[in-house]
């Protein structure tokens, strides 16, 4: 890319953030009233439900005070930051210390999951804040959090699996995607070196069990010992997911300057582009069965927000630390498909939800799933990215 390009380049990234994705925020889900976030918000930004999905207040908290650190320290972000943490400590942890999926409005538990998935993003909140703010509280509060994602998700039985374990035993990429990022935000807050083995220890886990080179594919779950599972979860393979893990070690590898890292996590983006991206209609397919039989997911192959933000930055990001230009090839596939498809030109931000072809599914902004998170964190760090090279 030349630096004509970039610079474009830098200013469609900064531009879809800070006119477009964070202010369609800023109006429409700040709970003034109750504290938090909504995200049920229908295209025009008015609200369909009041509920609340606990791991999204994370998410907008992780989103605001990473602005007010890496864009400009504005009151109003902070906060916004401050607000959401105050929502979680006061009404999305039961007794145990465990967090709820969803509560209402002000704050009453609607529904609780097996799963620790509020936990990583209630993490990434609280260490984001603790980081611009200094606050121990805050800074105790990630670290209890992060503890408690990792009681979970280590101790055999303390989750109930999906699967009888008796009968088919499985280990999933996804708690070792999600640590991989955890462990890598707490160093700035916490200078514990068991953050650095966590890690070491995601990389052995994924490389061993979940990435295939000899089947050019990243399998989602696996028997105990890494070995195939002969069953529709076990050959179903998220490119989403994988393009994810592959920015997060290439990141690590460039904080660490680890460049057999970056090039692993490099290789990891390479399958699952090649596999995830849809050759009849562009853009990435959200599930696929790695052997080529049947994918039983009934959205397998709709276009979603979050995989192709995540292959935004993932690309640029391979560009710029291995400078091979295939990387800039790919990331302007994605950028030309994702441009072209997801933003909404008259009531701003994205849609989230795409049939094959690349038609609006649903016109919804936001739900229990999507809200402000993948989209402004891609724009955000490809914008500094792209600043960077341009310099």
């Amino acid at each position: 890319m030349n630096r004509q390009r970039l610079e474009q380049l830098r200013e469609i990234h900064r531009a879809g953030l800070l006119d477009d994705v964070v202010p369609f925020w800023e109006r429409h889900s700040v709970d003034r009233e109750h504290g938090g976030f909504f995200t049920c918000l229908a295209r025009d930004g008015s609200l369909y439900s009041t509920d609340k999905p606990v791991w999204l207040q994370g998410r907008a908290t992780w989103l605001f005070a990473t602005l007010y650190d890496r864009v400009a320290p504005r009151a109003e972000w902070l906060d916004l930051a401050r607000r959401g943490c105050e929502f979680m400590n006061r009404h999305c942890f039961d007794e145990r210390g465990k967090m709820y999926f969803l509560v209402t409005r002000d704050g009453r538990p609607l529904r609780m999951r097996r799963y620790v998935y509020s936990e990583v993003f209630a993490t990434l909140g609280y260490a984001a804040l603790a980081k611009v703010t200094g606050d121990a509280d805050i800074r105790r509060r990630a670290i209890e959090v992060f503890n408690t994602f990792l009681r979970y998700t280590r101790t055999p039985g303390l989750t109930e699996p999906k699967m009888n374990p008796q009968v088919r035993p499985l280990t999933s990429l996804s708690p070792r995607m999600c640590l991989l990022n955890m462990a890598d935000v707490m160093l700035a807050i916490d200078d514990d070196p068991r953050y650095e083995r966590l890690i070491d220890e995601c990389v052995t886990d994924v490389f061993r069990d979940f990435v295939r080179l000899d089947e050019g594919c990243v399998i989602e779950h696996v028997g105990p010992g890494g070995e195939r599972v002969d069953a529709p979860e076990g050959r179903v393979m998220n490119p989403g997911h994988a393009i994810e893990v592959a920015w997060f070690m290439m990141e690590i590898g460039r904080r660490r300057g680890d460049r057999a890292l970056v090039v692993r996590g490099a290789k990891i983006l390479d399958l699952s582009l090649a596999r995830g991206w849809d050759p009849q209609y562009g853009g990435l397919l959200y599930f696929l069965d790695v052997d080529g039989k049947p994918a039983t997911q009934l959205e397998h192959d709709m276009k979603l927000w979050w995989p192709h933000s995540e292959a935004l930055y993932a690309t640029l990001l391979a560009y710029h630390l291995t400078g091979d230009a295939k990387y800039a090839g790919l990331y302007e596939q994605v950028h030309e498909w994702t441009f072209a498809h997801f933003p909404d030109r008259e009531f701003g931000e994205w849609f989230g939800y795409l049939h094959r072809d690349g038609t609006v599914s649903t016109p919804l902004k936001g739900n229990i799933w999507k809200g402000p998170f993948h989209i402004p964190r891609a724009l955000l760090y490809c914008w500094k990215l792209l600043e960077e090279m341009a310099s």
